[in-house]
């Protein structure tokens, strides 16, 4: 079968961020083209060392034996796939083609894979003796319309094969072998398409590790272990010619740390980028950027933390590795946790671009790296960015389980910033309060907005905007110029990414009384009872309900009392708002006008029915009206004159109806913060 050809698979169980739309994401901070918001995806055993793409296809090789659907534990719902799966790259799910690559003794692997330029071919190396039962030596090539072994690419590799990279004609080799066809070769060669030994061999003294052909085919980038390419020093990072071998670029003993290597390598149309890894102190574990006209350093990145991949998407340059120290950047100083991917422009390494989604190191028994391979990938007008390794939870996403595997798309951005926090509101001169609190955090946009909202109103009174990164959540602040003297309030902020596409939850309340005689003075009360009653059943009681319903024909009337205070000496009472807020229940909304009155009889929640209802004034003490949304807080304003008869009492409230169209209002059962509320302003006449 076809690997480009998805299984229809329910996802089940998933709690992760869901994939809605082939929007981009807007509420990234550019020139980043990922959110930070993991995607629904199928999960590995084992470890993923090496991926390719093609037409929206994802190709994952490594050391696993199974997948299983997102969020199922391991053993559950598990399919056989033996170190190889392909993937819809919108979807997260598996294709139907299934290649097991296996070996006689020993362990098997895929290390690397590489798409021939005209998509038809996929190539993999690794350590495996067949594929599906076909015979192969550690290399094999693969019809990708077919999903089926290329019998007349055989080629006899001695030793693992640990990258690849294929050209119209010729498929460039390198890892640790010694003899390739029976031939010597020095840890990299290449044949033929067709499986022919060529006389390229640039004799590499250590392992290989990594290459790239540079766009124009003249050249290939060498990575690996190595001190020497050709007989000349160039420790870990050479370039040769495409045809020769003959080294064209070498790089002596010091531009690479000594105990530094190469573990991955990419190329745009400008540069070589590559990632290293090191041991001991003092090492190189960033990346290095070389132009391609020169093969010099455009850029160094020293962060500590071993990398080992990175691919380009757009300007930006990806990385995968367990990034742990970035003071020497400028960026984030030594963490007691590692991060494990970064993103930086292509142009300049500094500073590090707003893109911090993050995994775990995996288990014990691997080596803890986190992540070992990217690749982008492109489907139904959406790009996503592939990430695989050995990790086995998302950090970023409460540590959620999800091993092997894990993708982010363009868009759209649905992860909200951090609730903010350490807010305090204090008097400063002029009568005026300052407000500050620590700026939030999103993983895919440093730029925030926070909006200031005083005493519960639905207006903030201020919006500020401020940079923030995971190491550095600086303090901000506003300063509330129209505060009145003498008077109580109450701060709460939010935090929205670009466009407001995303807003946090309310902060907690700082609170204040600024000085002086006060002359304006606002009292909020959630409600003590609250129930409605139906005419469809008339001897039931739904006071322990959740919800409230209000409806003219078949009529449902909702009640809410609320124990008010007396109006503070001297002030009198200039302003009552009831507040409710409709239920997530697809049919919460109404388009229909609701009359809020008096309750003039008595009732009591626990046993109101629509039998036993209470009497209710035929005034209007206000109107709502444009109720249209689920789950959205809708405020009406009262007549405070009748509300000021019953202040020091109780306040019964009615929600009645003539039309058809139901609306549902959480109650005081589900929590009293989203419950009925009254809020009162007092003012000095």
């Amino acid at each position: 079968m076809a690997l480009g050809a998805a299984l229809a698979m329910t996802v089940a169980g998933w709690t992760g961020a869901q994939l809605l739309s082939a929007e981009q994401a807007d509420a990234v901070t550019p020139p980043v083209g990922f959110t930070a918001d993991d995607l629904p995806t199928w999960q590995t055993n084992g470890v993923v060392w090496a991926m390719a793409q093609h037409d929206g296809v994802v190709f994952a090789g490594g050391t696993f034996s199974s997948i299983r659907p997102p969020g199922a534990e391991p053993g559950t719902s598990e399919r056989g796939a033996v170190n190889f799966a392909a993937f819809n790259a919108a979807t997260g799910a598996p294709t139907d083609c299934r290649l097991n690559f296996t070996v006689g003794s020993g362990t098997a692997t895929v290390r690397a894979l590489d798409v021939s330029p005209d998509g038809t071919t996929l190539y993999a190396g690794g350590t495996f003796g067949a594929v599906n039962g076909t015979s192969v030596s550690n290399v094999a090539a693969i019809d990708i319309a077919s999903c089926t072994v290329k019998t007349g690419f055989k080629v006899s590799v001695s030793a693992a094969v640990r990258a690849l990279d294929v050209t119209s004609d010729t498929v460039y080799m390198g890892g640790d072998f010694l003899t390739v066809a029976g031939q010597s070769r020095g840890r990299f060669a290449a044949v033929s398409t067709t499986g022919s030994l060529t006389a390229w061999n640039p004799k590499a003294d250590k392992v290989a590790r990594a290459l790239e052909v540079t766009p124009d085919g003249d050249n290939v980038v060498l990575g690996g272990d190595f001190d020497t390419v050709g007989g000349r020093a160039s420790h870990a990072l050479a370039v040769v010619d495409s045809s020769s071998g003959g080294v064209t670029k070498s790089y002596g003993s010091t531009f690479i740390h000594r105990a530094s290597v190469v573990k991955g390598m990419t190329v745009d149309s400008t540069g070589v980028y590559t990632a290293h890894e090191g041991t001991g102190g003092g090492v190189f574990d960033g990346r290095l950027a070389l132009n391609l006209s020169d093969f010099n350093q455009r850029w160094r990145d020293t962060c500590l933390g071993a990398t080992q991949d990175v691919a380009v998407h757009g300007s930006v340059l990806y990385s995968a590795s367990h990034a742990h120290n970035c003071s020497s950047m400028g960026q984030f100083p030594e963490l007691n946790e590692r991060q494990h991917l970064l993103a930086e422009s292509t142009g300049n390494p500094k500073p590090l671009l707003s893109w911090f989604p993050d995994t775990d190191d995996g288990p014990s028994g691997t080596e803890q790296i986190g992540p070992r391979a990217m690749v982008s990938s492109a489907r139904g007008g959406t790009d996503y960015m592939w990430v695989g390794g050995e990790f086995t939870r998302i950090v970023t996403h409460g540590n959620m389980k999800q091993q092997g595997l894990v993708r982010f798309a363009a868009g759209p951005d649905t992860g909200d910033p951090t609730v903010p926090d350490e807010v305090t509101a204090s008097n400063v001169t002029g009568g005026d309060v300052k407000v500050s609190w620590r700026a939030s955090l999103d993983e895919d946009d440093s730029k925030l907005t926070y909006k200031v909202y005083r005493n519960d109103s639905s207006t903030p009174v201020g919006t500020v905007t401020a940079d923030s990164l995971f190491w550095k959540r600086p303090t901000v602040s506003f300063t509330d110029t129209d505060a009145d003297s003498g008077t109580a309030y109450q701060y709460r902020i939010t935090a929205s990414d670009a466009g407001d596409a995303n807003t946090s939850a309310r902060s907690a309340a700082a609170t204040v009384t600024t000085p002086g005689t006060p002359q304006q003075t606002t009292v909020t009360r959630e409600a003590t009872a609250d129930s409605y009653v139906n005419a469809g059943s008339t001897a039931s009681n739904y006071g322990g309900h959740q919800q409230l319903a209000v409806r003219g024909t078949s009529a449902y009337e909702s009640y809410a009392r609320f124990s008010l205070p007396s109006a503070p000496g001297g002030m009198t009472l200039t302003k009552a708002q009831l507040t409710v807020s409709t239920s997530t229940d697809a049919n919460a909304a109404s388009a229909d006008s609701h009359r809020v009155r008096l309750v003039t009889g008595s009732w009591s929640e626990s046993t109101v029915t629509y039998a036993s209802k209470p009497t209710l004034d035929s005034a209007t003490l206000g109107t709502l009206t444009g109720a249209t949304s689920v789950n959205t807080d809708q405020t009406v304003t009262l007549d405070p004159a009748a509300v000021s008869g019953e202040l020091g009492g109780d306040l019964d409230l009615a929600l009645t109806s003539t039309g058809t169209d139901s609306l549902w209002l959480w109650s005081s059962d589900r929590s009293a913060a989203s419950g009925p509320r009254l809020t009162l302003t007092f003012e000095v006449p």
